[in-house]
Parts: C-alpha cells; sequence; structure tokens
C-alpha cells in the first residue's frame, strides 16, 4: 500500500473460528480475499465458491492450507447455494458477470447471474442462519448505462432489502462500491502493458477518467464492511482518479496513441455517489456510507460521520487527479511497470 492508495481500514473484524464462504471465490478479487484471510486471520474455514473446475484445481495446488475448502457451485443454482451456506458465518458475494460488452450481448445471462444469483444467495443466507454477507458491487451502478450496471443496481437494491427480509433473524447484508480495481483481469492496465511491446497504445477517449483502486483496498472495503455494517449500508472509498491518456503516458511514454471512440455502454466518467444519492450520505476520513432510505428492519440510525452538503456527488471527474508521476509511482509500487 503506498500513501496515494492508503489503508481504508485501521483494525480488521475478529473473524478468528469462523467459517467464511466467498462466492467467485477463485477470481481475482475471491483469491486474493482468500489469502488475506488465510495470512492475517484465523477462521476455522474458508470456502471457495466458484463453478469453474479448472480454476478450482489450479487455485488448490497454489492454497495450500487444511483450513480450505473447495467447493462447485453456481450461484444461479438455489438448491446449491442451499447445501454450500449450511454452518457458514460469513458470507462476501463477489461472482458475477462483470464485462460490460458480453453482458450487453447475452442479457439474460447476465441477469441470471447478477440478479438472480444475488436473490438465491439471500435466500440461502437467511434459511442458513449466516451472521453477515458482503456483496460487491461497482461504480456503474450509479445512473446505469448498460446493462451489467443495471443488474448491479437491481443486486444492490435486493441486499439492501434483505434485512427486511431477515426479520428478526440475526443475519445482516451490506455493500461495498468501487470502481475497477488496478490490474485485474479485462482492466485497461494489462491491456496497456500488452500493446506498450507493440509500440501502440489504443485509446478508447483521452479525457475519460476512472477511479484508481488497489486489491488490497477493495479487500480492505470488505473488511471495514464487515465490522462496521449495521445492516443495508453500502461503503464507498475516497479514491482518486486520472485520465485514460494520464496513464497511458505513465505506462509507455514513449508509445504512439490511436485513438477508438468510446465503446458502447461506457461513460466519460464514472459515479460513486450521485446527486440524489447524496442526501443519505455519511462522510468518514477515508470513506463514505450511503444510508438505506427506509431502514425498515428497525436498528438505531447511525449518529456517526458527517453530512454532505447540498449537490454533492462523487465522480472521476470530481474526484483527486493523479499525474503522470503519481500513476507512475503506484503502478510502480503495485508491480505494474
Amino acid at each position: 500500500m503506498t500513501d496515494l492508495l492508503p489503508s481504508l481500514v485501521d483494525s480488521p473484524p475478529d473473524l478468528t473460528g469462523k467459517v467464511i464462504l466467498v462466492t467467485g471465490g477463485t477470481g481475482s478479487f475471491g483469491q486474493a480475499f482468500v489469502r488475506r484471510l488465510l495470512d492475517a486471520h484465523d477462521p476455522a474455514k474458508v470456502i471457495v465458491f466458484s463453478r469453474d473446475e479448472q480454476k478450482h484445481h489450479t487455485m488448490s495446488q497454489t492454497f495450500r492450507d487444511k483450513r480450505l475448502r473447495f467447493f462447485i457451485g453456481d450461484v444461479r443454482d438455489r438448491e446449491r447455494m442451499m447445501r454450500a451456506l449450511t454452518g457458514v458465518d460469513i458470507v462476501v458475494h463477489s461472482a458475477a458477470m462483470k464485462h460490460v460488452s458480453i453482458a450487453e450481448y447475452n442479457p439474460l445471462e447476465a441477469i441470471r447471474t447478477n440478479i438472480d444469483g444475488a436473490t438465491n444467495v439471500i435466500d440461502a443466507a437467511i434459511e442458513r442462519g449466516v451472521q453477515r454477507v458482503v456483496a460487491l458491487s461497482t461504480d456503474k451502478a450509479c445512473s446505469p448505462v448498460n446493462l451489467y450496471g443495471a443488474t448491479k443496481l437491481c443486486m444492490e437494491k435486493l441486499f439492501v432489502a434483505a434485512n427486511s427480509l431477515a426479520g428478526a433473524a440475526d443475519t445482516r447484508f451490506n455493500l461495498v462500491r468501487y470502481g475497477n480495481v488496478v490490474g485485474s483481469k479485462g482492466s485497461v492496465v494489462p491491456l496497456f502493458q500488452q500493446q506498450k511491446l507493440e509500440g501502440t497504445l489504443t485509446l478508447t477517449e483521452p479525457a475519460m477518467t476512472r477511479f484508481w483502486i488497489s486489491m488490497d483496498q477493495a479487500i480492505d472495503l470488505v473488511m471495514l464492511a464487515l465490522k462496521e455494517g449495521h445492516g443495508g449500508e453500502v461503503f464507498i472509498p475516497k479514491i482518486p482518479a486520472c485520465t485514460v491518456e494520464t496513464l497511458a503516458l505513465a505506462m509507455a511514454p514513449e508509445a504512439e496513441h490511436k485513438v477508438i471512440g468510446i465503446r458502447p455502454g461506457e461513460k466519460m466518467h464514472e459515479s460513486l455517489i450521485t446527486l440524489d444519492e447524496a442526501h443519505n450520505v455519511l462522510e468518514y476520513d477515508r470513506h463514505y456510507i450511503i444510508l438505506p432510505n427506509f431502514p425498515f428492519w428497525g436498528g438505531e440510525p447511525r449518529t456517526d460521520g458527517t453530512r454532505l452538503p447540498e449537490g454533492f456527488h462523487y465522480t472521476s471527474a470530481v474526484a483527486d487527479q493523479l499525474d503522470v508521476p503519481q500513476v507512475r509511482e503506484l503502478l510502480t509500487a503495485l508491480g505494474f511497470i
């Protein structure tokens, strides 16, 4: 972690002796989160839930730990989800179809995974008496312009309302919302790394901005939600941003640039908090919390944090902007250059 991307949690939750299941556990976030659990905490068991047999096999060869279990399954399969959550204390829901263009071309598949799958996780968690559930959302859920963002917005609404469905049960649901993780599969950094060797980088639009968040920070945010969440809140990090051109200059200053235009479903600037959400947001030193509109499941309202001023919105265009030297510093610290 660098000073430009600081830790988002001072002290993690106590997960000693807990049974933790991670949906999408063989993905980029899932593997990093499992590694953090095994290295820095003392869980009784960590269950990796994923439908990809080959990734299970590869991960099992890398993560040799007696506390680890591999559970083949799909969040679309309600019965399998019910079986998987038996005896589980905590669920981190990261399984999703996340590629914008693939979701646009296969809308029903995205709906079945991102919405129907979320419903199955919620039902199984309540039925099996899971204590805490944290789901991963995205900046694309804010005023969505593509199907992926729309499915994630639906998922957010489902997880917030799930606190009401739980009734008198102890199960509580929270969410985290952030942008693309630097260097994750399918992101622009690996693409530019490859194109750098060829001498030409393809830029959708030079002035387009995107948020920066490291994998460690993404994990921190989930840990924060597990520790501080009351139920129905969305945790959002305070993170910097930069233009696509700044990133290109930092990664390959000698390469040529080819502008290819904004792709279908993309925005010029991403948003983490909209104008309409801001009235229901609390601000903290390193993060924001969107409170549920209707805390209809009861509980004491949060009294910490600071209310945002009228007209506040949080986009990659108004976030702290990184310059070329700062981006190079971050990429070096994160091992990408």
